[in-house]
């Protein structure tokens, strides 16, 4: 997937893109075919980085419902002959999603859309996890055949894994009941040809067992590493069963001078057992030529929770390099009142060298509301305006909530139209009620069926179960 071309953050497009609650209340006054057209922009070119921690789905759906905007465009780009050549879920994924939510707000034009979709699409699983949740036991039965239809009879493989992996598993269990037996027969032969794959992977485990040798652990792990696949971490765990009071001189020497593979799983074998020389060793770690080994050390040292590694980290916090920035989000994390100069000091560098939209930022931006750094706002408001990610701007604006004396009633009032849960649920308790908007947009999230119980109860706690709060 390419990466997604973000607007300017003072668009009405790049508002959108980026999830704020500005997007929504800019949309409500700008031109309806503009902001119909910015809408369906991000719905069919999905601009979230990574769409597992990031929502967009119902706040795209709630702007469809107050511009009453129509379905036309997701319809052309879900039946889009790219959509048999794109095998990409993300092509397709956010314009179901948005679907599904409209079908939950009552729109029936979306739910036939979905079912369409289910039955030719070629995101079919998704479209048939949207309408798990929201369509009736009939609609469901209806599309067993279509969707059996494209698992040809000499290929159940297919079939057993597209049963065994389903995340909402409502329809297989409706067809499985179907008294015809090309239906319910054929899912219920693929249930148990699931169940019994399960069961052979269980007892079939791969990988390092307990009567292996310390060097064993080490081998599997580089041979991990020469495929590919970064297996160090769960080398490490296998230590633990493995490795005895006599074997620490091994291990120590592997963290040393051990090859790749060894040398990082034994420092994090070293990390989890608090070993007293571990923190010199990453420091030596850091000046490996190899970049997996670095990544590992600094790693590892982000993992220790002990009083001796946050002494360390102020020790390291003003070095230039990948070790002075983990320092700096060790203090975030776990540093006290006295840290804050260093805490800031990382911040500032993090965005001037990184940019808004690094996920190393994140810690920074928490550590400086947790330690109340007032002098981070200007900072923080930055990184809110300017950021891509969603996830991101909550951190920022759950940190303003604890530094900045403006954030009630300046960035809290759009954040109650942001299209994060948890950035909702801060405004919810912050948002001054001053302002009428603010007033109409918390009755809203308390009646909507569609809100997370988490902003309904922050909600509640400001407006009382009889509203005179308000």
């Amino acid at each position: 997937m390419f990466e997604p071309v973000i607007a300017p953050s003072g668009t009405l497009l790049g508002l959108l893109q980026r999830g704020r609650g500005d997007g929504t209340l800019h949309a409500l006054t700008a031109p309806r075919d503009e902001a119909l057209a910015a809408l369906d922009h991000c719905v069919l070119s999905d601009p979230r980085h990574d769409w597992q921690v990031e929502n967009r789905s119902l706040y795209y759906a709630r702007l469809y419902l107050d511009l009453h905007g129509g379905l036309g465009e997701i319809e052309r780009h879900l039946f889009d002959p790219d959509d048999l050549l794109d095998t990409d879920e993300c092509r397709t994924g956010l314009a179901l999603s948005v679907l599904g939510h409209l079908a939950s707000y009552g729109r029936r034009d979306a739910l036939e859309l979905l079912r369409r979709y289910a039955a030719l699409g070629g995101n079919w699983a998704w479209a048939l996890d949207e309408l798990a949740l929201r369509d009736d036991d009939a609609g469901l039965r209806a599309l067993a055949e279509p969707v059996l239809a494209r698992f040809p009879l000499d290929a159940e493989t297919d079939l057993v894994a597209a049963v065994r992996d389903a995340f909402e598993p409502r329809p297989w269990r409706l067809w499985a009941e179907d008294p015809r037996p090309h239906v319910g027969a054929r899912v219920r032969a693929a249930q148990e040809s699931g169940s019994f794959d399960r069961w052979q992977r269980q007892m079939r485990p791969s990988g390092p067992r307990p009567e292996w040798s310390v060097q064993a652990v080490f081998d599997w792990a580089q041979a991990g590493f020469e495929r590919g696949a970064a297996l160090y971490v769960p080398a490490a765990r296998c230590l633990t069963a493995v490795a005895g009071p006599a074997d620490r001189a091994e291990i120590l020497r592997a963290a040393r001078d051990g090859s790749d593979g060894a040398r990082c799983t034994a420092l994090r074998y070293l990390t989890d057992t608090h070993d007293p020389d571990v923190l010199d060793l990453v420091e030596a770690a850091v000046a490996s030529p190899s970049r997996v080994v670095v990544d590992a050390a600094v790693d590892c040292f982000e993992r220790m929770r002990s009083v001796a590694a946050v002494e360390r980290a102020r020790r390291w916090a003003p070095r230039p390099d990948v070790l002075g920035a983990a320092a700096g989000r060790m203090l975030a994390c776990r540093g006290g009142t006295q840290d804050q100069e260093l805490v800031l000091t990382a911040l500032r560098e993090a965005v001037r060298g990184d940019g808004p939209d690094a996920p190393t930022l994140w810690p920074l931006v928490d550590g400086a509301g947790r330690l109340g750094i007032a002098c981070a706002a200007p900072v923080l408001r930055h990184i809110y305006r300017e950021t891509a990610s969603s996830h991101g701007r909550g951190r920022a604006a759950r940190a303003l909530a604890a530094t900045d004396p403006s954030f009630a009633a300046g960035f809290a009032v759009e954040c109650l139209w942001d299209c994060e849960e948890s950035t909702r649920e801060i405004a919810a308790r912050h948002a001054e009620t001053g302002d009428a908007r603010v007033v109409d947009q918390l009755r809203r999230l308390a009646a909507d069926p569609a809100e997370e119980a988490e902003v309904q109860t922050a909600v509640r706690s400001r407006i009382g179960p009889d509203a005179t709060a308000l």
